[in-house]
């Protein structure tokens, strides 16, 4: 019995595996807003009702992409700080920034379904945002050691004072007793580098730079001096 249930465990994976793989292509021709379960299941040689006991709704097979483009990304930036030395903190930096902008040409449709205009009448569930936060913990894990170690220079608030900035008790908890100065840049520099990569996934750039390999790396210098980071930037 234990054996005939592992058995239909990995058929049900693999059949699900196949059905996200060919949403994937789909997103690259039809877009999110475009994706339908019957196309899926006609390329796939399926009645449609037989996806449908996989993905009940084209929101469900939404948020199966999105999670798992969320953990690819995760994955791919968690491997890139790894790969650093732990106290080289521009060097972590710019591998974080340069595994999020690899990862996105790599795969533009599945970036603009994360990052994106929103799908209408999608609403992400719960269960998206833990795989969401993974590339950004890693710059919050970065930022924090960086202060602790004291390899970020901190000013205080501008004058004048803007405000307090109430992060959120999920941003908090990112940093945790991190300065409010450190929450602050890194929102910034997070932004700007999202910023710069929507930007150049979605053809903003075309026209406009031709070494976009040599800018990207001037910029995530430039977003790590508004980090604070106090190391040199050398070759990626």
């Amino acid at each position: 019995m234990k054996a005939s249930q592992t058995a239909r465990e990995r058929a049900r994976a693999e059949l699900t595996g196949e059905i996200t793989r060919t949403a994937r292509r789909h997103l690259s021709t039809e877009g999110a807003a475009g994706l339908s379960l019957r196309a899926v299941a006609r390329d796939l040689g399926m009645a449609s009702s037989a996806v449908y006991r996989y993905f009940p709704s084209k929101d469900d097979l939404l948020t199966a992409l999105i999670i798992d483009g969320y953990n690819a990304l995760g994955r791919a930036v968690e491997e890139a700080d790894a790969d650093c030395d732990p106290a080289d903190f521009t060097g972590r930096w710019r591998a974080s920034c340069h595994a999020v902008r690899d990862w996105a040409l790599a795969r533009p449709h599945e970036y603009a379904l994360l990052f994106g205009s929103p799908v209408p009448d999608y609403r992400a569930p719960q269960d998206t945002v833990g795989p969401a936060t993974r590339h950004s913990a890693v710059l919050a894990r970065l930022a924090t050691e960086a202060c602790r170690a004291g390899a970020l220079r901190l000013m205080g608030r501008p004058d004048p004072d803007p405000g307090p900035l109430d992060p959120s008790p999920a941003v908090r908890e990112l940093f945790g007793d991190s300065p409010e100065e450190v929450v602050a840049r890194a929102l910034s520099v997070w932004t700007g580098l999202h910023g710069w990569i929507g930007f150049e996934v979605f053809g903003q750039f075309d026209g406009v730079l031709e070494d976009r390999e040599g800018a990207f790396a001037r910029h995530v210098a430039h977003l790590g001096d508004i980090l604070g980071l106090t190391g040199r930037y050398g070759e990626r």
